[in-house]
């Protein structure tokens, strides 16, 4: 029997009552639930508080052309660029990551693709013209897929320091300006990793030896 204190909530309906027509387009329509309706992470996945801001894009430390402000990474990065990539490629990882695969795959497919350019160029009139013209079009096609494989350093660097894309696409940035980009990286990276080890140091001194000498027999 139904508590007279409690009324039901449900509205009784009588012959009298006006039919209401329903539009069949409007059954089934999804409702909004605002406890589903939260800010999810586009990386993992996770349920983000409502008061969380995304961090604001924080320009580089140097230019893509700064490449003489670090005379070593300058040096290493004109005579041995694939050192110089599998030194960043190991800094930006967080696993530590090995260097020499990325170094052996860097000397490999850029350095061995730019040999084999200078011989194509240096032997031009000897080689069938057809055979230089696809020789020519494989060493697009593969130093286009070696900006996309170098660019990844890059990409790690975004997303860890939330860094603007400076002066385009990473893979861009790879495939025309390839040497100057990993000196650019090298010189962030090691701005960056710089600042975060400089830290305050809390002296601690050491308490004084004490030692324990047997009581001797005053008689």
């Amino acid at each position: 029997m139904m508590d007279e204190d409690n009324p039901s909530q449900y509205v009784k309906l009588t012959k009298d009552q006006t039919p209401v027509e329903i539009n069949p387009t409007e059954l089934n329509q999804p409702i909004e639930v605002p406890q589903l309706d939260v800010r999810k992470c586009d990386g993992c996945g996770q349920t983000l508080p409502e008061n969380f801001e995304p961090p604001a894009v924080e320009p580089w430390t140097t230019g893509i052309f700064g490449c003489t402000e670090d005379k070593e990474s300058c040096r290493t990065g004109l005579f041995c660029p694939c050192v110089l990539f599998g030194r960043n490629y190991e800094a930006v990882r967080d696993d530590y990551a090995s260097s020499t695969v990325p170094c052996v795959l860097h000397a490999i497919f850029v350095e061995g693709g730019l040999a084999v350019a200078a011989t194509a160029a240096a032997l031009n009139g000897v080689i069938d013209p057809m055979t230089s013209y696809y020789l020519c079009e494989g060493l697009l096609f593969s130093w286009w897929l070696c900006g996309a494989y170098t660019s990844i350093v890059r990409l790690m660097l975004h997303n860890k320091y939330h860094l603007e894309n400076d002066p385009c696409d990473p893979c861009m940035v790879h495939c025309c300006l390839h040497f100057c980009a990993l000196c650019q990286e090298h010189r962030e990276m090691k701005a960056r990793l710089s600042n975060n080890l400089v830290m305050p140091m809390t002296l601690v001194n050491a308490p004084p030896v004490q030692q324990m000498n047997p009581a001797r027999d005053t008689n």
